[in-house]
């Protein structure tokens, strides 16, 4: 009897082939584009807004160090990163173009020109040699990634000896209560939310479900070191809803 070879991923609670995630997630961020960072507000209460800080600050950019921001859409990250330290240098990459036109239309965009490339690739197989980037940096895209291992050997790669990694991601509340309740926060109102504002009930749907299939802390940092980091930490921010993880390539 023939056997069907064929490898299978999530895509949110669907089961599609592998070779079809990446443009389905494309296909969401397509549609979502023009109103992302509106909806991040919306959905978090402006609470994305201090993580993101809180990568920065644990993260504490220094004179002419290289960023590689991947899935970085719109620029939140590098943006942040540049204001930091001065000569300081970063590279936007992300699987979706129209991200990446959002991201080079605000106003951060121009100042910093000088300072920013903006590039369209994939997590999996980054189109930069080897040991390019000081730091590289992933914020709420990893889960999207069809072979998360693939994309975190893709990091440790592109780094400098010395450089790390550091992964912002929605993770899962240690505390079986308040994560119903943020499950039911989630699966009621977002995807509401993303039709009221987005007019795309679905594609939301998919990034709540994207959510409860992404591993929890402790195993997403074995991950990280099974690619070769060292020094693997991570911080629950707001109770877990969301956590940074950092790892050192020495």
């Amino acid at each position: 009897m023939p056997q069907d070879d064929a490898k299978t991923t999530h895509f949110g609670y669907q089961t599609v082939p592998e070779d079809e995630k990446a443009g389905r997630v494309h296909g969401v961020f397509s549609s979502v584009a023009s109103r992302y960072d509106v909806m991040n507000d919306v959905m978090s209460m402006g609470i994305h807004r201090l993580w993101k800080d809180g990568m920065m600050d644990w993260l504490a950019p220094r004179a002419g160090q290289r960023l590689l921001d991947v899935a970085g859409g719109t620029g939140d990250i590098a943006f942040r990163f540049l204001k930091r330290a001065k000569g300081t240098s970063a590279t936007v990459l992300d699987l979706t173009e129209p991200m990446l036109i959002e991201g080079r239309q605000r106003a951060e965009a121009e100042s910093m020109a000088a300072r920013l490339d903006w590039v369209v690739g994939d997590a999996m197989a980054l189109p930069f040699d080897d040991a390019q980037f000081d730091v590289y940096t992933i914020s709420f895209g990893i889960r999207n990634v069809t072979r998360i291992r693939d994309a975190l050997s893709e990091a440790f790669r592109v780094l400098k000896p010395g450089g790390r990694l550091m992964v912002l991601e929605f993770s899962q509340i240690p505390n079986d209560m308040l994560q119903r309740a943020y499950d039911a926060y989630s699966f009621n109102v977002i995807p509401r939310m993303g039709q009221m504002i987005a007019n795309d009930r679905d594609s939301y749907q998919y990034l709540v479900e994207s959510i409860r299939r992404f591993p929890d802390q402790d195993t997403f940092a074995d991950m990280i070191q099974q690619a070769g980091f060292e020094q693997v930490k991570y911080r629950n921010l707001s109770l877990g809803i969301a956590a940074l993880h950092s790892g050192w390539k020495l």
